[in-house]
């Protein structure tokens, strides 16, 4: 199992998200601990600037960025609207 920790923009962005959202990351983190590469998650490594840096869906329009600590450690960068995130 993968331990996970929240960066704070992190932990402020998931304010920003409605209940449901919020409902259905939580549910995706579950996945993320067991297994990062869960195709329920449609993890993605990412290139050029932010390369290094994975990321999953919480719905088609809403991606949370995280990135590596260690094999078994995972850090929760952001989360936001796909046309949002990457920049």
């Amino acid at each position: 199992m993968v331990r996970v920790y929240y960066s704070g923009r992190f932990r402020k962005s998931v304010k920003r998200l409605n209940e449901k959202q919020q409902a259905q990351l939580a549910r995706l983190v579950v996945l993320l601990k067991e297994n990062p590469f869960d195709s329920l998650l449609h993890t993605k490594s990412l290139s050029g600037r932010l390369a290094g840096i994975y990321s999953f869906r919480i719905t088609r329009e809403y991606r949370v960025l995280f990135r590596f600590l260690s094999p078994d450690e995972i850090l929760l960068i952001d989360v936001g609207g796909r046309k949002d995130i990457y920049r």
